[in-house]
């Protein structure tokens, strides 16, 4: 079994195309890529929880029938709720429940590309960072910013089954 060092050394070599985040009870991880595909992973190999493990889409625009697909570019772990947000260079931020397969809330649309995300320990409040990313290269773009959003338990906590 590989310890979790050595799977974090794996997940931060310069130039990869997705990011990983461990979970807040270091179970499991979430991946995300250039895609606009998010994976969630579980650290335990017995076959019943491998099965618990799925991939979805996410950060897609469809425009007059033409899916633009955008990076996932910022993951945060909620520490109470165990739940996610995800920022995409379409300018969304979307708070996932990992248990139930689905997404709790989008917030508004930010100026530009969402280049990371951190939720405070107590979990009531996400600062967000909107920045160009040069996905475009190098054009006229919004001004940088950097926002702060007292989040709710009905956006970050998972719905009862």
């Amino acid at each position: 079994m590989r310890r979790i060092w050595e799977l974090v050394a794996c997940f931060w070599k310069p130039g990869s195309p997705f990011l990983a985040f461990s979970t807040p009870s270091w179970q499991g991880y979430v991946l995300s890529s250039i895609e606009g595909r998010v994976a969630v992973e579980y650290l335990d190999p017995s076959p019943e929880v491998q099965k618990k493990k799925y991939a979805f889409k996410c950060h897609r625009l469809k425009e007059n029938n033409i899916e633009q697909i955008y990076p996932v570019n910022a993951i945060s772990f909620h520490n109470i709720h165990n739940t996610f947000a995800t920022g995409g260079s379409d300018g969304f931020v979307n708070i996932w429940d990992p248990f139930n397969k689905k997404r709790l809330c989008q917030f508004h649309r930010y100026p530009t590309s969402i280049a990371s995300l951190a939720f405070s320990n107590d979990g009531t409040t996400l600062a967000i960072a909107s920045s160009y990313m040069y996905e475009m290269d190098d054009t006229e773009h919004p001004e940088d910013g950097i926002f702060i959003r007292q989040v709710t338990d009905a956006e970050t906590k998972p719905k009862s089954t």
